[in-house]
């Protein structure tokens, strides 16, 4: 068994992340132990499906050697305040950009032009202000649970 086998997806299959990223998956990095994190990625996995990419919370990640391959880039702490989409690169783009990842993913109407539009000059700040917003108040959030809260 390698390292990071033994992790599970939402549906509760055996992935191993490090794996997934070297054979070219990028993978999506949420904080499982926030219910409002866990049913939006669910929402958006049955929303736009998940060919081509991978999510899994980074409870169940090897996340000691995430950090490692993203060259301290992705961690557990930073994975409890935002997503973080893991490209098999070592790249990671967190927070409105990793929504926007999400979305260009798709290759397909409305989702594409939505995640480029995300991207541009003012959208994209606009964008991260939006998720930065709703981050701080996911507790508060539909779903949204005590444990939700991000501890500062």
């Amino acid at each position: 068994m390698s390292a990071g086998c033994g992790t599970r997806s939402l549906r509760g299959t055996c992935k191993n992340v490090r794996m997934d990223i070297t054979a070219g998956t990028p993978v999506l990095v949420f904080d499982g132990d926030c219910a409002f994190c866990t049913s939006t990625v669910q929402f958006g996995e049955r929303l736009l499906g998940t060919d081509g990419w991978a999510s899994i919370p980074f409870q169940f990640a090897d996340m000691d050697a995430l950090t490692r391959f993203t060259a301290g880039a992705a961690t557990a702490e930073r994975a409890k305040r935002e997503v973080l989409w893991i490209t098999p690169t070592g790249k990671v783009h967190g927070g409105a950009d990793a929504v926007a990842k999400v979305l260009l993913r798709q290759g397909r109407l409305p989702w594409n032009v939505l995640g480029a539009a995300m991207r541009l000059p003012g959208v994209r700040n606009l964008a991260e202000v939006v998720y930065r917003l709703v981050s701080a108040n996911r507790d508060r959030l539909p779903g949204g649970t005590p444990a939700c809260a991000i501890r500062r």
